[in-house]
C-alpha cells in the first residue's frame, strides 16, 4: 500500500474499534453501527483508497464538490450521503447522485429532491432515502441547521406523499458548547416518538469524530467521521 492508504487504514482501524466498544458498552451488536466516513475537502483519490479499505458509505456536504466525487467515483457502488445545509435551488440536482439526503430540515427542499430523484435514471437505487434533520437546539439559538421536533410530523408526511422519496429517519448534531450525552438523549426521545409513527424510519445518524460514543449509546445506527480517519482538512479551503 501507500504511505497515504497506511495512514487511512490505521486511522480506520481505531474507528472502528471505537465503534466496537460503544456497541458493547451500550449492551448493542457491532453491526448496529454504521460507519460514514465525510470526505469534504479531500480528493476522489482518497475516496478511492477507503472504497479498498472497505468503505461503502461516503458523506459530503458541498454539492460541487459532491456531485464531482460522485462522478469521478461512478465505477466503486458507494453509497453517497449528503449531509450538509441544503439550498432549495440545489437540491434536485443533489437528488440526482446522492443516495442518502440527511439534511431535510423544511418542507420547500421536499418538491425539488422528489424532481431530482425522478430525474436520476440509477438502476441500483432509483429512490432517494430521506433524514429529517432535527435541530438540538435550545430555542432561540440558531447554531445549527435543523426543524423544530414539532415540525417533524409535517415534514415526515410531505416526504411520504412525495415520489422517489423514502423516509428512512432522523439525523443531528449536537449544539455547540454542550455535552453531547445530553443532547443526543433529548435526540433519543424526538426518536422514540417519531419512530413510533414512523415504524419503518428507524435510521439515527448522529455523532462525529469527536462524540461517536455518545451518539451511539443514544442509538446511533449511524455516525459521520471525518478528521477522525482522513486527518485535519485543508486550511487553504
Amino acid at each position: 500500500m501507500t504511505a497515504r492508504a497506511d495512514v487511512l487504514a490505521a486511522n480506520l482501524d481505531v474507528v472502528r474499534r471505537r465503534i466496537a466498544a460503544a456497541c458493547a458498552e451500550a449492551g448493542r451488536p457491532e453491526d448496529d453501527v454504521s460507519l460514514v466516513v465525510v470526505t469534504k475537502f479531500f480528493p476522489a483519490s482518497d475516496v478511492r483508497l477507503l472504497a479498498d479499505l472497505g468503505v461503502t458509505d461516503v458523506g459530503e456536504n458541498r454539492h460541487q464538490e459532491a456531485e464531482d466525487k460522485a462522478a469521478e467515483c461512478a465505477d466503486l457502488g458507494l453509497r453517497w450521503h449528503f449531509i450538509g445545509g441544503l439550498q432549495s435551488n440545489k437540491a434536485a440536482a443533489v437528488a440526482a447522485y446522492a443516495d442518502v439526503v440527511e439534511s431535510v430540515d423544511r418542507a420547500k427542499l421536499v418538491a425539488p429532491l422528489s424532481r431530482g430523484a425522478h430525474s436520476r435514471g440509477h438502476p441500483r437505487s432509483p429512490e432517494v432515502d430521506v433524514l429529517l434533520q432535527v435541530s438540538l437546539d435550545p430555542p432561540g439559538a440558531g447554531n445549527r441547521s435543523g426543524a423544530d421536533p414539532a415540525d417533524l410530523a409535517d415534514l415526515a408526511r410531505r416526504v411520504e406523499e412525495a415520489g422517489m422519496l423514502r423516509l428512512r429517519g432522523l439525523m443531528a448534531v449536537a449544539p455547540l458548547g454542550e455535552d453531547p450525552d445530553v443532547a443526543f438523549a433529548r435526540l433519543a426521545d424526538v426518536r422514540e416518538s417519531f419512530v413510533r409513527d414512523h415504524p419503518e424510519a428507524t435510521t439515527l445518524s448522529a455523532g462525529m469524530s469527536g462524540d461517536l460514543e455518545a451518539a451511539v449509546r443514544r442509538g446511533a445506527t449511524h455516525v459521520r467521521v471525518g478528521s477522525a480517519v482522513l486527518g485535519e482538512r485543508p486550511t487553504f479551503q
